[in-house]
């Protein structure tokens, strides 16, 4: 009967939800470009400024990263926290440091961050992600 005692945690484990569903257009659209990296689940260290501080501040956030040709995207499920296409037109910086990538988007107190260990090759990772920036805009 001990048994019992453990079934709820079983049953809350199994109810965590993901990060990584997208609604079904954007899902296609991905997918047509060609995903070349993804990483569902991720802990992300999203930095940010605060006026309330006058600093930066940083908090640890789940989410997922799709990288495509054309696009890097990180989300948590519907939720877009970052995209880049090759039309942003944010300052976007890509830094790779040991095993951690970190994506730098926008300037001064609109900059935000979120740097991260992908699951291999984060040279790969940081590469691909860079000639996202460098491709052509083929957008109207």
């Amino acid at each position: 009967m001990h048994w019992l005692r453990s079934l709820p945690v079983v049953l809350l484990l199994g109810c965590t939800p993901g990060t990584g569903a997208l609604p079904a257009e954007l899902d296609q659209r991905l997918q047509t470009e060609g995903i070349i990296h993804r990483a569902d689940g991720q802990v992300f260290r999203y930095t940010y400024y605060s006026r309330s501080t006058r600093g930066n501040r940083w908090e640890d956030r789940d989410a997922s990263i799709i990288v495509t040709p054309r696009t890097v995207l990180i989300h948590k499920n519907e939720k877009i926290g970052l995209e880049i296409t090759p039309a942003t037109r944010k300052e976007v910086e890509i830094r790779r440091n040991a095993d951690r990538v970190t994506i730098a988007a926008g300037s001064g107190q609109s900059r935000v961050s979120w740097s991260f260990r992908p699951p291999e090759d984060a040279d790969a990772w940081a590469r691909d992600v860079r000639a996202v920036l460098q491709a052509e805009d083929s957008a109207p």
